[in-house]
């Protein structure tokens, strides 16, 4: 029998913890801990494993299905949900860094370099930032030639 909102929400947690189940292999987690976590289990190559939607109330009964059939739509076409969710992880990660490592650095038109290392700032010249890039080109010709 499937979910409603009335059943979750008086649903009580135990010692233990127990799955409140909706169909489809999207159930609701109660913790000990007045927790409930949204989970979907399933099957893929030939291993039982299970993804995490979020926490009931942030997550809805109907926002939890509509992710339920998303990652079933996946698994349909063969592909495993929690690769598809690592992989979005890592791309959001590696944007993230990269707009780091771009508001450390900054240089405006005169040639003049800007570098932020956490509250500190340090301003070099036009004439310092030449002389560092042919620091840096020189250590890279050294380093590759090892």
């Amino acid at each position: 029998m499937a979910l409603t909102d009335t059943a979750i929400k008086h649903a009580k947690p135990a010692e233990k913890p127990r799955k409140l189940f909706d169909g489809g292999g999207l159930y609701l987690l109660l913790t000990s801990d007045q927790g409930m976590y949204w989970r979907l289990k399933y099957r893929f190559g030939g291993k039982e494993k299970s993804l995490s939607f979020g926490v009931y109330p942030e997550v809805t009964l109907a926002a939890a299905r509509t992710l339920r059939d998303e990652a079933r739509a996946l698994l349909a076409d063969g592909v495993d949900p929690s690769e598809v969710r690592k992989e979005k992880r890592a791309i959001l990660r590696s944007e993230v860094a990269r707009l780091e490592a771009a508001t450390r650095f900054s240089m405006d038109s005169d040639g003049a370099l800007s570098i932020r290392l956490g509250s500190r700032r340090m301003n070099l010249s036009p004439s310092e930032t030449t002389q560092l890039r042919a620091f840096l080109n020189a250590t890279r010709e050294v380093l590759a030639k090892e």
